[in-house]
């Protein structure tokens, strides 16, 4: 018997949690609190800027989910810490401020990767792979699989959705923010923003 996707999805991010929660408490135990200035190399801030700029992507569905603002809010600063009725005017204004935001956010990312790069070199070193460091591509590559679960659906092609995926795997955040844009200039400037989060053929019934 086949296992729906949807108790798939549901047990695979529950051991990711899991996996994660298993990783922070190990880390804290072998190397400490992160709260250190020795942990804050150029490819370590280049890390956190990409982890972060993917959280707010994250953070813009849990907002669409959740009708409360307070848990939403609760939800958001979890994430962040531990990894209609609108008027036309301010529809137009959300969809363009979307891609503004989302493309200057993307610039921000290649802007520090390329700056990373010139000034620090190559990421493939072993001295650069401390705890932290891994804990934080842990976490990094958690938030990936959830924005990977998301671009497969929106992708009617196979081919497209798995190369999109593989880009945000090798890109990460840069490939977010390009992806996003992407679906934003889809939708036209009276769409309500939140539609970007269906694919063609369930928007429709939204």
């Amino acid at each position: 018997m086949a296992i729906p996707l949807s108790n798939f999805l549901r047990a695979l991010f529950l051991v990711m949690g899991c996996l994660m929660v298993g990783t922070l408490v190990y880390t804290i135990y072998v190397d400490g609190f992160p709260f250190r200035r020795d942990l804050l190399t150029p490819w370590m801030i280049a890390t956190l800027v990409d982890f972060c700029i993917n959280v707010i992507a994250v953070a813009a569905w849990i907002s669409y989910k959740e009708s409360n603002f307070i848990t939403a809010t609760i939800w958001i600063l979890l994430l962040i810490c531990f990894g209609r009725g609108v008027e036309q005017k301010m529809k137009q204004s959300a969809v363009m401020s979307a891609r503004i935001a989302f493309s200057v956010l993307g610039f921000l990312m290649l802007g520090t990767l390329i700056y990373t790069l010139l000034t620090d070199g190559s990421p493939f070193r072993k001295e650069l792979l401390t705890p932290w460091m891994v804990a934080i591509l842990i976490d990094f590559y958690i938030n990936v699989v959830a924005l990977s679960v998301w671009v497969a659906y929106k992708e009617s092609s196979l081919i497209s959705g798995f190369l999109w995926i593989l880009l945000l795997i090798c890109f990460g955040s840069i490939t977010t923010c390009a992806y996003v844009v992407k679906q934003l200039v889809q939708l036209t400037s009276q769409d309500p923003v939140y539609l970007i989060l269906f694919n063609r053929g369930n928007r429709e019934q939204v």
